[in-house]
């Protein structure tokens, strides 16, 4: 029943869309996904009892080289996205999601690779009481991305096509709340597209993309949020981080970076003060310091007012052990201008996230 009323959403959406001239090289698709969740962590072995299923609507804005980004990205399109996953496990309940996304198309635009980035709303995370064994989840909201893999093909008959190939949905709310182990679902698609044009416009080809770089440029960003240890009811705190950097333009798309950050993390003053008096063979005295202090390289895609940024770093500054030495950190940022920016990133330690950071910044 869930599906077919899905269905009939769907086929309501199409009939709308197909009667709107504001949204013009436009097009919906629509899959549906069944595979398996991946045993990331042995802790979660319990939670893999089947074979979780769901579906992706997407609404997608082509580009045609009107810009210049886009010629140089061949032609990505934009769009929403809406997934609905049911998890086959009660524990786990099922996920709801909504993403902005890009398409970017490979080997004379038949493979498409898309990535989105998003929130989900879990219906049964983890309670102590009434859900105690969902580890995975530790609260409604969490940060979702998705990426899929297809192989494409257009206008099959009159305005429908086909598409199909893989997608991973990974979900985490980023140690926002304990407990957080996330779940991974590999999975195999198959979807129709529809277009909502009868006709689509010419491609412009005219890019004549010299070589361009400029002088080294600095940065400061200041990031913040909330999160918590690995202990479940140890309690949500603030974090504040200071960032200074500087970047080398190497391209119309490319940039690399060298900086340091310095770290406030409040959470781990509490992790500190509890595995000294909870653990006193770890030799944790509770005066060790919850500052730390990296250095960092990364990397900076701009794909037009937005980039995606990767960065490496290793603390320097070190006083209290906590998931290693090396951070990693990636995320999107959106420029305001020349100067300004605001930042979403999340930050880990390999696969174990510890944050997601909401910063702001300048460039000079």
């Amino acid at each position: 029943m869930k599906y077919w009323l899905i269905a009939v959403m769907i086929c309501s959406g199409l009939l709308t869309f197909s009667q709107n001239d504001s949204a013009p090289n436009s097009y919906v698709d629509v899959n549906y996904f069944s595979g398996t969740i991946a045993l990331h962590n042995n802790d979660i072995l319990h939670l893999i009892t089947g074979h979780p299923e769901g579906m992706i609507l997407s609404w997608n804005k082509k580009t045609f080289g009107e810009e210049a980004w886009q010629q140089r990205f061949n032609f990505p399109d934009y769009g929403a996205s809406f997934i609905y996953q049911d998890l086959k496990n009660e524990v786990l309940g099922e996920n709801y999601g909504l993403y902005a996304h890009y398409n970017f198309y490979f080997f004379k635009r038949k493979v498409m690779f898309r990535i989105g980035q998003g929130i989900a709303y879990n219906t049964n995370p983890y309670d102590k009481v009434e859900n105690h064994k969902n580890i995975a989840f530790g609260s409604h909201l969490l940060s979702s991305t998705y990426v899929m893999l297809n192989y494409k093909k257009e206008r099959i008959f009159d305005r429908i096509g086909l598409q199909g190939g893989l997608s991973l949905v990974h979900y985490s709310n980023a140690n926002v709340k304990a407990p957080n182990t996330s779940v991974n679902s590999m999975t195999l698609n198959l979807g129709v597209t529809y277009s909502l044009d009868e006709e689509e416009a010419e491609y412009i080809d005219n890019l004549t993309d010299e070589k361009f770089t400029e002088r080294i440029k600095y940065n400061i960003a200041f990031r913040s949020g909330i999160n918590q240890s690995d202990i479940i009811g140890s309690g949500q705190f603030p974090f504040y981080i200071l960032s200074a950097y500087a970047d080398k333009r190497l391209s119309h798309v490319s940039a690399i970076q060298f900086g340091a950050d310095v770290f406030f993390s409040n959470f781990l003053k509490e992790l500190i003060y509890y595995q000294s008096v909870s653990f006193p063979e770890l030799n944790v005295s509770g005066d060790e310091d919850y500052k730390r202090v990296g250095l960092f390289v990364g990397h900076e895609l701009f794909i037009n007012k937005m980039s995606i940024e990767s960065q490496i770093g290793y603390y320097v500054y070190y006083p209290f052990d906590f998931e290693g030495r090396t951070y990693l950190r990636i995320g999107l940022k959106r420029y305001f201008g020349k100067k300004f920016f605001g930042a979403i990133t999340l930050k880990s330690h390999g696969a174990k996230a510890e944050a997601v950071e909401f910063g702001v910044g300048v460039r000079l």
